[in-house]
């Protein structure tokens, strides 16, 4: 089943890069030669996609703790460990986690990182029932971390990495700078018919996969992402795009695994992690 809808949310990503980055619709970045950025995100869901009508699971004890282990326990590993390497980075929130857990979305602004926009409770947009209902998650998902953290945010991951064909004329109905849900590429990239930039995803690149659908161990992932690093890095790409979740990298042996590996890219030379909206900054520069 998991196999399943696996292949569903990569075939609808790549459904709609097609749709929306139509021949002559995207312009790359200009590569920096000798560099490489690396992105730690991490997508802050907690208990949300338990919590909402297209979760696809009922209202269940054991899944919404599962979920809060990410904010009680996994976040705060996650900000000490970036802390200790001087790392910034991104962290897509929903609004309804924002609204749900107030202290540790400020906690994660107050240490310098990125807060971007990751649905209300964590919505599948190509689930939707109408248009209208996707810009209502869009306009509540912001107005909530607007309030809470003095900013608004500019830039967008899609719940389950999924859009509906609405999704990219909302974007920039909402003014987004970026978004970071496609698959077609292993370099950011411009959209030019809405000017927004592209942080292309991977499953590779992500640990909900890894961990919680295939099991695998830490040792056996920190093989896997060091040598889709190393790949990168040999073939002279500039970009390495980490998804990861608190209540799910935020397990004590993951968190180890996790600064074993920044320590083994912090070897490299050209390498340096930074947020997305700094990225995104250069792209557009």
């Amino acid at each position: 089943m998991w196999l399943f809808l696996l292949s569903k949310s990569y075939k609808s990503c790549l459904r709609f890069a097609r749709l929306f980055l139509t021949s002559g619709d995207s312009t790359m970045a200009k590569k920096d030669k000798g560099r490489i950025n690396v992105l730690l995100t991490f997508d802050v869901d907690a208990d949300s996609s338990v919590r909402g009508p297209y979760s696809g699971r009922p209202d269940e004890p054991v899944a919404r703790s599962k979920g809060q282990f990410g904010p009680k326990v996994g976040l705060p590993r996650i900000l000490n460990l970036l802390d200790k390497y001087a790392i910034k980075t991104t962290f897509f929130v929903p609004g309804w986690t924002a609204e749900t857990y107030p202290e540790n979305v400020k906690e994660i602004v107050r240490r310098g990182h990125e807060i971007g926009v990751h649905g209300y409770k964590h919505e599948n947009l190509a689930q939707l029932n109408s248009q209208k209902d996707e810009v209502e998650i869009f306009r509540r998902s912001i107005d909530q971390l607007e309030a809470l953290v003095g900013q608004r945010p500019v830039g967008f991951r899609a719940p389950d990495w999924e859009f509906s064909p609405h999704t990219m004329e909302n974007l920039m109905k909402f003014n987004f700078k970026y978004d970071s849900s496609l698959m077609d590429s292993e370099e950011p990239y411009v959209v030019k018919s809405s000017g927004i930039v592209e942080l292309p995803v991977a499953w590779s690149w992500d640990d909900w996969g890894q961990f919680e659908i295939h099991r695998r161990s830490p040792s056996v992932v920190l093989n896997g992402w060091i040598q889709e690093f190393n790949a990168l890095y040999a073939a002279r790409m500039s970009y390495f795009n980490l998804t990861m979740h608190p209540q799910t990298i935020g397990r004590a042996s993951r968190i180890g695994m996790l600064e074993i590996l920044i320590k083994n890219i912090r070897k490299r030379r050209g390498v340096r992690f930074l947020r997305c909206i700094d990225l995104v900054r250069e792209v557009l520069s």
